[in-house]
């Protein structure tokens, strides 16, 4: 397979990265500062910005896969990427996509037809990051593809536990945090599997 990376060096991008170069697929992935990733025979790298057109078609050109693992800025960095990535992998016939989100975009359980992040069950005052990852979401809900986001409550870096709970768009009773390990191994496991296609899944401890 031939996999377009957006956020390869990124702390959950780059646990998937490692898994899809160990699994042999070809991946053209498109960074800022190609510095900070290590030479592969099976890694392309693309020096660019994810909010530009022609980088963004020239990192999907000849792929077959998507997985999306930017993180969000106060410029609305992934709702603006997203806005070129989903027509490329039209162009180019891509239907396939992972992406990271965060657990304020799931369905609350405390405040059913609400978003986590607009009811009691939000921990933070700031709502920016969790409004760049709904645009994202109401984008994907509307492309046509098979998008799953993986969406992990508390992200310290941690370590790789193998044991994890998950729920279809809300997040499980009790959440605590979730490795970004863990959750990079979850993310990457479903590049080749048809569960939560066009869903919303949390994940914790």
């Amino acid at each position: 397979m031939k996999i377009a990376f957006f956020g390869s060096t990124g702390r959950v991008g780059s646990v998937m990265l490692e898994h899809a170069l160990m699994d042999g697929h070809e991946v053209q992935a498109l960074v800022r500062d190609s510095a900070k990733l290590t030479k592969h025979k099976y890694l392309s790298v693309i020096k660019g910005d994810a909010s530009s057109r022609s980088d963004v078609y020239n990192t999907i050109k000849g792929c077959s896969a998507v997985i999306c693992a930017l993180g969000t800025d106060k410029k609305d960095m992934l709702s603006r990427s997203m806005l070129h990535i989903l027509p490329a992998m039209r162009e180019e016939s891509i239907k396939k996509i992972i992406t990271i989100g965060t657990a304020g975009i799931l369905d609350s359980k405390e405040e059913p037809g609400k978003l986590r992040f607009h009811s009691s069950e939000a921990k933070r005052r700031l709502t920016t990051a969790a409004e760049d990852h709904y645009r994202a979401f109401l984008m994907l809900k509307q492309s046509g593809v098979k998008w799953t986001i993986v969406c992990p409550t508390y992200l310290p870096d941690g370590e790789r536990v193998g044991e994890y709970r998950i729920e279809r768009n809300t997040l499980p009773n009790n959440p605590s945090s979730i490795s970004i390990y863990d959750t990079g191994d979850f993310a990457y496991s479903l590049l080749q599997s048809e569960k939560f296609l066009k869903s919303r899944v949390g994940i914790t401890y």
